[in-house]
């Protein structure tokens, strides 16, 4: 399955609301990024930072760990 089905059904399975609304500081200060806008910017992200991404995603998901608040890290890698 590749990436972005691959992150479209992981967010939808867990109910993640892609409305869901994220605080990444960024040099401008604090940036709100709606998940919606991460998920995008992730599927344009090169193929080896999306191995990495799902590789991470996939051991959280395997110890329950909150997923959240690791999309809300990774948007700091988006913030102006």
């Amino acid at each position: 399955m590749k990436f972005n089905n691959w992150l479209d059904t992981f967010v939808s399975e867990k109910g993640i609301d892609l409305d869901t609304t994220l605080e990444a500081e960024g040099p401008s200060g604090t940036n709100y990024i709606p998940l919606a806008c991460l998920i995008d910017a992730l599927k344009a992200a090169p193929p080896s930072e999306q191995f990495r991404i799902k590789h991470a995603i996939v051991r959280l998901d395997f110890v329950n760990a909150p997923i959240v608040p690791f999309f809300n890290h990774l948007a700091g890698a988006i913030a102006l």
